[in-house]
């Protein structure tokens, strides 16, 4: 297991950088209008890896912002990953050729599960899954509809075709500042075996350290968005919450 790594998290709608309530695209707030820019702040501030979301593509079910993350892994010192509207192999190679570091498949995983596995046995770590999870089942279609699969059934289908890391989301928690399911995360890494990294409901500091209590059991680091965006903390003071060590 790697260190843990907080995963500043850029969402982007229209161009702009937003963040969702619960996935709702009808409770938006904008935080910035250049995703690049936004990019360069989390660098400065000592960022390895930024993560980015496609939230038009998300719903659109293809690529649609992509040009914003592709500039970021290009200008920027930093390692990208994205989701939101990746479905076909050239959506995935589109970015992959053009510098970002790990490609994030979600809906699919449940939508078209031999595409999801034909890309995990192309590329290997450099997809991650995403299990979004509404009461423990798999949410897709950027959240708008909700599948009868468990997210650990689908861990532990996906990591036997070769996943080797997972990003879970308790969308009850994500944009609300109301603390990450941490129980469940560290389920679905105990299930799988594999790296899981949180993401949604982190909103204090505490919630980092936390999260790191279970690096043994496989969180290798979380997202966190609205936290930032609302200085609940800095991003510096994220990160060495995140390279602490804990007792």
């Amino acid at each position: 297991m790697s260190k843990f790594i907080i995963y500043p998290a850029i969402d982007i709608r229209d161009g702009n950088c937003v963040r969702l309530i619960q996935g709702d695209y009808d409770q938006e707030t904008v935080y910035g209008n250049s995703p690049l820019d936004m990019a360069k702040r989390f660098a400065e501030a000592g960022a390895e890896w930024i993560h980015t979301v496609d939230l038009d593509g998300a719903k659109a079910g293809h690529r649609v912002n992509h040009e914003h993350v592709i500039a970021i892994a290009k200008e920027l010192n930093v390692k990208v990953q994205v989701g939101g509207g990746i479905r076909t192999p050239e959506d995935v190679a589109a970015y992959l050729d053009n510098g970002v570091d790990r490609v994030i498949l979600g809906s699919s995983a449940i939508k078209d599960p031999e595409f999801v596995k034909a890309m995990l046995k192309q590329y290997a770590e450099k997809i991650a899954i995403g299990i979004d999870a509404r009461d423990g089942y798999v949410a897709t279609e950027g959240w708008l509809e909700t599948s009868k699969v468990t997210a650990e059934a689908l861990g532990i289908e996906l990591a036997s075709h070769g996943a080797e890391v997972f990003i879970f989301t308790d969308i009850s928690r994500d944009g609300m500042l109301s603390g990450p399911n941490t129980e469940a995360i560290a389920a679905l890494a105990r299930a799988t075996g594999k790296e899981v990294i949180a993401s949604g409901g982190v909103s204090s500091l505490d919630d980092i350290t936390e999260l790191k209590q279970f690096e043994k059991d496989g969180i290798g680091g979380a997202i966190t968005g609205k936290a930032l965006y609302t200085n609940q903390f800095t991003l510096e003071e994220a990160l060495e919450r995140g390279a602490a060590n804990v007792g």
